[in-house]
């Protein structure tokens, strides 16, 4: 570099010597951290006394198990045979018409359903017999026929449960219960007890709804 006057070669010299000021500055600052770091180390050091490292102990360390996944489907399933479960504890009577037999109609379905069913107006497409089962096993049962027939497609089906004469007491106990369990399913659109030559009080005519279709009074 050309240095053009006399002034110009003060001023880099200037320069240079506020260049090797700051420098010095900061080695002395970096010598005087670690000189502290020292201290502190060997502060801690005669705190605890002598030491010696770890011996390495060999052993692998395995990362940690994957998550196992989420069992979603069969929670979904719990869920819908939650939602398809019948009660034994469920009333019946205030849903139960009172007339020359007890019928059940759901909400939205007109007596004239009732009044073609009892007349035979559909042709029925299944039975079930639940006479004589028992009542954990009857239950179990009539779901399956349920959903097996609106599967199906199947409009009117028979559910024979028995006149109960033969239990304790001559109490038609499975009777009341297939009352209650058919209320309970939303497939099941009304119910009758079925005529003399079908079964009478044994029985009863079923209309169940039309697969996809929600229910209505001129099914």
């Amino acid at each position: 570099m050309k240095v053009k006057s006399f002034q110009e070669l003060k001023a880099i010299r200037a320069r240079l010597a506020e260049a090797e000021a700051r420098a010095a500055e900061e080695a002395a600052a970096r010598a005087a951290a670690a000189k502290r770091a020292q201290a502190e180390q060997n502060l801690f050091a005669r705190a605890i006394g002598p030491t010696q490292p770890l011996r390495a102990h060999g052993r692998v360390v395995h990362a940690p198990a994957p998550t196992p996944p989420e069992p979603r489907q069969r929670v979904l399933d719990e869920q819908a045979a939650l939602r398809e479960a019948i009660s034994d504890e469920f009333d019946t009577s205030t849903l139960l018409h009172t007339d020359e037999h007890l019928s059940f109609r759901r909400p939205g379905v007109g007596p004239d359903v009732t009044a073609k069913l009892r007349r035979g107006h559909w042709a029925v497409q299944a039975q079930i017999d639940l006479h004589g089962l028992r009542t954990d096993a009857a239950r179990e049962a009539l779901g399956q026929f349920l959903r097996e027939a609106t599967k199906a497609g199947l409009r009117c089906v028979r559910v024979v449960h028995g006149k109960g004469l033969g239990s304790p007491g001559k109490a038609p106990v499975l009777k009341a219960k297939v009352h209650g369990w058919l209320i309970q399913k939303k497939e099941v659109l009304a119910y009758v007890q079925a005529r003399p030559l079908e079964g009478g009080a044994g029985a009863l005519m079923v209309l169940l709804a039309a697969a996809g279709r929600a229910p209505r009074s001129d099914s």
